[in-house]
Parts: C-alpha cells; sequence; structure tokens
C-alpha cells in the first residue's frame, strides 16, 4: 500500500516494484506470486500513462522487464531447490554408504570373534573336556594316569587362559609368542597333538598375520582330527616356495565326503569355514582331499606376495 500510494504521487517511485517482485516470489506460492507481479506491472503502466501519456514505450517496457526479472528469478530459485535437493540426497548416500561400512566392519569383527574363540577357546575346552572324562575313567584303577590326565587337563586350561588374554588383546597366538618362529609354534602343537611336522624348503620371514593363520589353520586341522577322524597318524607339512608357502594336514583317520558338510550350528561345523576366511582375507586358498575310509587332506597355500584385487577361492 505504501508503495502504491508512492507510485500515485510519484510516477518515478513506481521503479521500486522490483524489490517488491522479488519479495512476492519468495514469500508467495508461484501462481499467486505472478498474479500479484501483473497487478504492480499493471500499476507501474497506469502511473508513466499517467504521467507520460500512451507512449509505446511506456506501454511495452514495463511488463518486460518484469517478464524477464520474474524468469531469472524463478530460474535461480530451481536452481537453488536442485542444489538443495542435490545436497540432500549426497548426505543420505553418505549416511547409508557409512551404515553399510558399520555393518560391513561389524560382521567381519564377528567372523573373527567366531574363528578366534573356535580355535582356540572351544579347541581348549574340548581338549581339558576329554582329559577330564579321562582322569574320572582310570580314577579308580590307575590313580597316576589319573593324575597325569589332571596335570594335562591344567596345562591346557592355563594355555587357554593365555590364549584369551591375547585374543582380548589382539595379540599374537601364544606358541607364536612363546617360540618367536611359526615353525617352532607348529612343533609345539604337532607335539601336544601326538602329530609329526615336516618342513620343506628354507624357511623364510614371514608376516605376522600370515603366521597366525597357518597356526590357526594347523590347529583346526588337527582338532578337527581328534575330534572326528580316529586316526593313527596325523602329519603336518609346511613347504616354502619362491612365491608361496603351503602346509599340508593329512590323517589316515575315517575321512569324509568333502561335497557334504555340516553347517556351522552349537554342535561344530565352524573350524572350516573359518579356515576358508581366514585365508581369503590374505588371498589364499583352502582345497580339502577326502573320502569315507581315506583320510583327510587340508592343504593351505598363500601367496607370499598377494594381489589385494585378486581374493582366494576355496577349493573342496
Amino acid at each position: 500500500m505504501t508503495w502504491l500510494a508512492l507510485a500515485l504521487l510519484a510516477p518515478s517511485c513506481s521503479w521500486c516494484a522490483v524489490p517488491l517482485l522479488y519479495s512476492a516470489l519468495r514469500i508467495l506460492p508461484t501462481r499467486p506470486a505472478i498474479v500479484l507481479i501483473g497487478l504492480l506491472t499493471g500499476c507501474i503502466v497506469g502511473s508513466e500513462v499517467r504521467l507520460s501519456g500512451w507512449d509505446p514505450n511506456v506501454l511495452l517496457a514495463p511488463p518486460a522487464i518484469a517478464a524477464l526479472t520474474v524468469t531469472v528469478l524463478l530460474h535461480s530459485m530451481r536452481q537453488t531447490q536442485r542444489l538443495r535437493t542435490s545436497m540432500t540426497e549426497l548426505v543420505q548416500a553418505r549416511d547409508e554408504l557409512a551404515a553399510t561400512e558399520r555393518r560391513a566392519g561389524i560382521l567381519t569383527e564377528r567372523q573373527r570373534l567366531a574363528a578366534e574363540i573356535h580355535d582356540t577357546l572351544a579347541q581348549g575346552l574340548t581338549s581339558q573336556q576329554l582329559l577330564l572324562q579321562a582322569a574320572d575313567r582310570s580314577w579308580e584303577h590307575d590313580p597316576a594316569a589319573a593324575r597325569a590326565h589332571l596335570a594335562a587337563a591344567s596345562e591346557s586350561t592355563a594355555r587357554s587362559l593365555a590364549e584369551a588374554r591375547r585374543f582380548v588383546h589382539d595379540l599374537a597366538p601364544a606358541d607364536l609368542a612363546e617360540t618367536g618362529s611359526l615353525q617352532g609354534a607348529l612343533h609345539a602343537v604337532a607335539a601336544r597333538e601326538g602329530a609329526r611336522l615336516h618342513i620343506d624348503g628354507t624357511p623364510v620371514d614371514l608376516p605376522q598375520r600370515l603366521q597366525g593363520a597357518l597356526l590357526r589353520v594347523a590347529q583346526g586341522a588337527l582338532a578337527n582330527t581328534r575330534r572326528h577322524a580316529r586316526a593313527r597318524t596325523a602329519t603336518l607339512t609346511l613347504s616354502y616356495l619362491d612365491d608361496q608357502v603351503i602346509l599340508d594336514a593329512w590323517d589316515d583317520g575315517d575321512g569324509f565326503d568333502p561335497a557334504v558338510l555340516p553347517s556351522p550350528g552349537t554342535h561344530g561345523g565352524h573350524g572350516l569355514p573359518a579356515m576358508h576366511a581366514r585365508l581369503r582375507q590374505l588371498g589364499g586358498r583352502l582345497s580339502i582331499e577326502s573320502a569315507p575310509g581315506a583320510g583327510t587332506t587340508v592343504t593351505a597355500v598363500v601367496p607370499l606376495n598377494p594381489d589385494p584385487a585378486q581374493p582366494g577361492e576355496a577349493v573342496a
């Protein structure tokens, strides 16, 4: 109303309508704003006609300027809205990516924890259970053997406790920490499980992570031999080649059909998937050769210079 009064009293004030055009487009919806702008433009034309008479420039210039101004402002507002929408979508995509990465990290950590628990605490508790059962069976007729079983169970408990502490602090396996080498750790594992160990080739320094993975594979393979195979003989063979290191775990036990593996559950079935996962993370692979009544050979192959773009695959 103030601008209308000024335009009627002093027609030169009619050009102050430009801020009103911008304000109308910013405050009102598009269609009502365009109607209001048309009315303002009509007032400008009427004021100029009153001042200058029926001049063609007066009749054409204000509508043309108003149309150009509205077009530019609408285009700018649409561009701003598109930019705001794009930024919102980018923020949503970033949040979704972060959530996906968190879920992937949680899943990876769960798999790592499951593998570590299976290869350390679960195997230690299984050994303790077997030793205590043996001690109970021989307690009456052979106290000396029962005490030996109890001593072995106590040693297994101490070893499991050490593994648990290293597991909590994400340190190297206890056997690696105590012996300082993969060969020494495999000797200790083979001695505990009553297996033989062969070393082929010239040993080389391996990354701590690779040593830990091969040691866990050996522990898992020998644990399966002890629990399921009823084998008389078990052998570990560690071979150093030019571009890869190979660990073979062989036994002459009952064997099984590799195509029919039990699903992981409360009664086991976690060992082989854990081995597969460990080796895949290192660009290696695990192969299993077995048949009912023909023993089992578990082979872990890890490249010394893995290509991160080529993850290892499991072969049965």
